[in-house]
C-alpha cells in the first residue's frame, strides 16, 4: 500500500489532520489501533472554549469553532453544534483578577467577553444558584457538541468522502525509514510506503515516535494524565439551552446533557499514567474525585450532585510548557507529531489540524498560522521524572492564576 501521507491515530487531532492534507489533494491513509474515537476524543466533554491563554492558541480556538459551526460547507458531512455560549464564574478575589486579565487579552486578541448584567445569570443559566457576589464572563462564542463521537465519526466520513482510507484495528509495529528519513509504517496487517507519517496517537505518542528511533521518542515529550467526568440522571433545572459554567476557582466547567448535567473538572494530585495502559479502558478510574469537585460547587449547582448516569475517564497528554506539541519531530525528517493536546485536543482540531495540515502540504484553506511555537524543536531531551512532574502541575493549573 502506498500513501503521500500516514496518519497514526484515529483521534480528533489525527483526523482533522488527514482530512485537511486529503482535502489539499494528498493521499492519506489513517491507521488506529483500535477504532476511531475510541480513546480520549470519544470520552471528552466537547467543549470549545474562545478564551486561551496566549494569542495563538486563541486564533486557533476561533478558527476551530468558525470550522466547527460550518462543518457541512467544507468538509461535505452534517454536524449538530450547540451555540450555547458560556460564562466563567469566579468566587474568591484571586480568580476574579485572574478573569479580569483574561478578558483584558482575549478582547485584545479579538474575541468578545463580556460582564453579566445583573439576574442575567439566573435567567440564562437556571441550573446556577449564586449569590450574586460572583463575577461572571459572557462569551458569547463558545459551543459545544454533545455527543463528542459525532464528531469523530463527521471526520471519518469526510476524510473517506475525499479520497482518505481508515484503517481500523491496526497497531503500527513499526516506522520504517530509509536513508534517516521515514519511508512508512508497518501495521500487524500490511507495509504501507509514505514519506510522511504524523504521529497522534494521543499517549501513546512518546511510543509511536520511539518505532522510527529511539531518540525521536525522547524528543515528543508529554506525559499522559488522567482526566474523567460524569453525566448525572436529567434534573430539573437543567435545559438543553442552558450555556456551558466554568466555575473556575472550583476548576469546575459543567453543560447540559441528556436533561441532565455533564460535570468536569481538573482535580488537585492528578493521577498521571505513563507508561499508558494498551487502551484507555484499562485506566482505573476514581469516583470521588469527581464527587469532591461536584460537592466544590454544590451551594450554587445543587443538581452537580444529581444521581450519574454515566461516568467515564480519558488520558490528556500534557507537555511541560501547556501549549500543543504540533510540527516535525527533530532528527527524522518526515516524521511529525500533532500531540500535547493539554486538555484541548478535542476542541482545537478543527484548527490545528487544518493549519497543521497546511504545512505539511504546503497549502492551506485557512488564516497562515506560524507553528513554530509549538514545535516539539523548543524542548530539548526531557527526562519522564521531569515530564510527569511539569504534565501533572499544568493539568493542576488548568484554571489557576498561578499559571498566567
Amino acid at each position: 500500500m502506498e500513501a503521500d501521507i500516514v496518519v497514526v491515530g484515529a483521534g480528533a487531532l489525527g483526523l482533522s489532520t488527514a482530512l485537511h492534507c486529503a482535502l489539499a489533494g494528498r493521499s492519506v491513509v489513517v491507521v488506529e489501533r483500535e477504532t476511531a474515537g475510541s480513546q480520549a476524543s470519544g470520552r471528552a466533554a466537547g467543549l470549545f472554549k474562545s478564551v486561551q491563554a496566549d494569542e495563538l492558541r486563541t486564533t486557533i480556538a476561533g478558527r476551530s469553532i468558525e470550522r466547527a459551526l460550518t462543518f457541512a460547507d467544507w468538509a461535505g458531512v452534517a454536524l449538530d453544534v450547540t451555540r450555547s455560549g458560556s460564562y466563567l464564574v469566579a468566587r474568591t478575589g484571586a480568580h476574579k483578577e485572574f478573569l479580569r486579565t483574561e478578558q483584558r487579552q482575549s478582547r485584545g486578541w479579538g474575541v468578545p467577553v463580556r460582564d453579566v448584567r445583573a439576574g442575567e445569570l439566573a435567567e440564562r443559566a437556571p441550573y446556577f444558584h449564586g449569590s450574586g457576589s460572583e463575577l461572571a464572563l459572557w462569551c458569547p462564542r463558545d459551543i459545544y457538541i454533545a455527543e463528542p463521537i459525532e464528531l469523530i465519526m463527521a471526520y471519518a466520513q469526510a476524510c473517506e468522502m475525499h479520497g482518505g482510507v481508515l484503517c481500523e484495528h491496526e497497531p503500527v509495529t513499526a516506522v520504517t525509514l530509509s536513508a534517516g528519513a521515514v519511508a512508512g509504517v508497518e501495521t500487524t496487517r500490511r507495509s504501507i510506503a509514505a514519506a510522511v507519517v504524523v504521529d497522534a496517537a494521543g499517549a501513546w505518542t512518546r511510543q509511536v515516535a520511539a518505532l522510527a528511533a529511539p531518540e525521536a521518542g525522547e524528543r515528543v515529550p508529554v506525559a499522559a494524565v488522567r482526566h474523567q467526568l460524569v453525566i448525572t440522571e436529567p434534573v430539573g433545572d437543567v435545559s438543553d439551552r442552558d450555556p456551558i459554567l466554568r466555575v473556575v476557582d472550583a476548576a469546575v466547567y459543567l453543560r447540559p446533557a441528556r436533561g441532565g448535567l455533564m460535570v468536569g473538572g481538573f482535580e488537585a494530585a492528578p493521577l498521571p499514567v505513563d507508561p499508558p495502559p494498551v487502551s484507555t479502558d484499562d485506566m482505573p478510574l476514581d469516583l470521588g474525585v469527581l464527587k469532591r469537585l461536584a460537592r466544590a460547587v454544590q451551594p450554587e449547582v445543587p443538581a452537580a450532585e444529581a444521581p450519574v448516569a454515566e461516568f467515564r475517564g480519558g488520558l490528556f497528554t500534557m507537555s511541560p510548557d501547556g501549549r500543543f506539541v504540533a510540527g516535525p519531530v527533530p532528527g527524522v525528517p518526515g516524521l511529525w507529531v500533532a500531540t500535547g493536546c493539554n486538555g484541548s485536543g478535542f476542541s482545537s482540531s478543527l484548527g490545528l489540524g487544518e493549519a497543521l495540515a497546511g504545512q505539511i502540504t504546503g497549502t492551506g484553506s485557512g488564516p497562515e498560522l506560524d507553528l513554530t511555537a509549538l514545535a516539539p524543536a523548543r524542548f530539548g531531551r526531557v527526562a519522564r521524572d521531569a515530564l510527569i512532574r511539569d504534565g501533572v502541575w499544568q493539568y493542576e493549573h488548568y484554571y489557576d492564576p498561578a499559571a498566567a
